[in-house]
């Protein structure tokens, strides 16, 4: 028998409080508009419609919701990773740990390859190509680790099929 998903979690109160403190002290966000909905222990999902949390809750009762809104961030032991559409979403609130890149960088992003680039940052930040920002990394002190989905890179032209 198939385990049963575990119920959508709408943050309210302290929890989204908590949640939002965690976003400010990695990139400086204040607010988040809509509704923080967890998912599992770790997914969170940004929902905006004309649905409350208790409406939400109330759907759920009757059938499975597997997703309400748009996939936002991830939480883990390292902090919050906001999601491409998580950063793009919260772009106008973004005030810290943004690594601007150049075209050459931009395109090596969009690979899926990891960039040799010194920051002097750690941990999660926002990787942003002039106007557009392209999702989380991982900083360290010689490279940025890269969360693309495969599914959602650019083709290598080096690489052969």
């Amino acid at each position: 028998m198939k385990p049963q998903a575990e119920q959508l979690k709408i943050l309210e109160g302290e929890e989204r409080k908590d949640f939002i403190s965690k976003l400010d002290a990695e990139f400086g966000i204040k607010n988040v508009p809509g509704i923080l909905i967890m998912r599992g222990k770790e997914r969170i999902f940004l929902f905006s419609g004309n649905l409350d949390g208790k409406n939400l809750n109330d759907l759920e009762k009757i059938a499975f919701v597997e997703r309400a809104g748009v996939y936002f961030a991830k939480v883990d032991e390292f902090g919050v990773r906001l999601s491409i559409e998580g950063t793009h979403v919260i772009g106008n609130e973004i005030k810290r740990n943004i690594v601007e890149l150049n075209s050459d960088e931009m395109e090596t992003w969009m690979m899926g390859h990891e960039l040799l680039k010194k920051t002097g940052l750690s941990g999660f930040v926002i990787i942003k190509y002039k106007d557009d920002f392209l999702g989380t990394g991982k900083a360290s002190a010689e490279k940025i680790a890269n969360f693309i989905p495969k599914s959602r890179r650019l083709r290598d032209r080096n690489v052969e099929n």
